[in-house]
């Protein structure tokens, strides 16, 4: 079981959405955590359309149909969940609720969906698997060969079976808001801060003074397989380890050295997908890592269709923008076999701790079996294409449009070339 400060369920029965996680959470949360939980990078442009993929597409419902006994359970490397969702890695959660890793992985086991821990993460791996068997690990390659090597063998000693690879961040996102909220990984301490947390008593008292107390500074615990920088440091600079260089040569030394499932996350090329099937993927995440690396890289919803039709019957799955069980199912009928969700479940452990999460997950599949039957649909494999309707997007208004000289974009009126 978790250690996480318990929440009255009073509270909980007020969090009727995963959106009212959100609400509640932006008023507990100091602005610099919350923004970082929140934000995307540069205009948000990914961030938003995430979400507006989702709403161009709507539900064609079938009736008449017998649904009593429906079932949302998915079977994914052999193992059976209850649902066809799980929880996606989230770092720095045990800053935003107190042992927040724990307390989603516990929630995460409880329900019997997936948990992905985050290589971002506050808590060391080995306390989170001993917590929450059955959890999925997911790693940024470290910049050489030996720290990839003794990454793997630390998370293989531990006993994890899934590992997730995200691949997405040769470089860090320019993640504007950050700057503008006064966040930075390690934080600094300033004025600002320290009002900023006085300002947010329960956040002080019952997440950051706690664990100081009780656990000590944390640290960025999982990013290799030694001891990272501390959350909070005037002068230490996080260690990424130059990525840019990284490749699919990586990728073979990893594959020959990982004996379990071996998962690629932040996939949106249908070519990229394809050669990680050919050497040796067990699956891949669609992702544009919740709009927060390349902003104006499309959504991963968008995708999805051509990707799961190229692979067929490999594992292909998604996340972003997911907050409604009508998200999970219309990526479920393009052809996902899973999703999994961020934010709200963070915000969830920020609200109630494990039993916030818990409640989360329960809001999130109830909605799901309430579409399933009203969509006339017994099981996830019957989820498909034809169940769903796609708007045309609106026209782009000739005005908005600049106009064209001998092939070459002008600003304000066209100019007739000369004769």
């Amino acid at each position: 079981m978790s250690d996480a400060a318990p929440r009255t369920s009073r509270s909980l029965t007020r969090m009727l959405a995963l959106k009212d996680f959100e609400i509640a959470a932006k008023r507990l949360l100091p602005r610099t955590i919350f923004g970082y939980v929140s934000g995307g990078v540069e205009d948000n442009q990914s961030l938003e359309e995430n979400r507006t993929a989702f709403a161009e597409h709507s539900l064609v419902p079938r009736v008449l149909i017998d649904v009593s006994k429906r079932s949302q359970t998915v079977t994914l490397f052999g193992r059976t969940y209850d649902s066809p969702f799980g929880i996606a890695p989230m770092g720095l959660s045990a800053l935003s609720a107190y042992r927040g890793d724990i307390a989603m992985a516990c929630a995460a086991r409880a329900t019997n969906v997936p948990m992905i821990l985050s290589g971002s993460s506050l808590i060391p791996l080995e306390d989170v698997i001993a917590a929450a068997p059955g959890t999925w690990f997911q790693a940024y390659l470290p910049g050489d060969a030996e720290r990839i090597d003794a990454l793997l063998d630390r998370v293989a000693a531990a006993n994890f079976r899934t590992l997730v690879l995200t691949v997405d961040i040769p470089v860090y996102g320019n993640r504007e808001n950050n700057i503008r909220n006064g966040f930075s990984t390690p934080l600094r301490p300033s004025l600002r801060l320290a009002m900023d947390g006085a300002t947010h008593p329960r956040w002080l008292l019952g997440t950051f003074l706690q664990t100081l107390a009780r656990h000590g500074m944390p640290h960025f615990e999982n990013s290799f397989a030694e001891r990272g920088a501390p959350v909070l440091s005037p002068n230490v600079m996080r260690d990424f380890n130059g990525r840019d260089h990284l490749n699919w040569r990586h990728f073979d030394q990893i594959r020959r050295r990982w004996k379990g499932e071996l998962i690629l996350k932040g996939v949106l090329s249908v070519a990229d997908a394809l050669i990680a099937r050919d050497r040796g993927a067990d699956g891949v995440i669609v992702s544009n890592h919740g709009g927060r690396q390349l902003d104006g890289a499309l959504s991963p919803l968008r995708v999805l269709p051509e990707i799961a039709a190229a692979l067929g019957t490999f594992p292909v799955m998604m996340d972003g923008g997911v907050r409604r069980g009508t998200d999970v199912v219309k990526a479920l009928s393009l052809g996902a076999k899973f999703v999994f969700v961020g934010r709200p479940f963070a915000y969830a452990a920020t609200v109630g701790g494990q039993a916030g999460v818990e409640h989360a997950v329960r809001l999130l599949r109830e909605e799901v079996d309430r579409d399933m039957a009203l969509l006339g649909v017994g099981a996830c494999g019957e989820l498909g294409p034809d169940l769903l309707f796609r708007a045309a997007r609106p026209p782009i208004p000739a005005a908005a449009i600049p106009p064209r000289v001998n092939g070459s974009t002008v600003c304000g009126p066209a100019i007739a070339p000369s004769a």
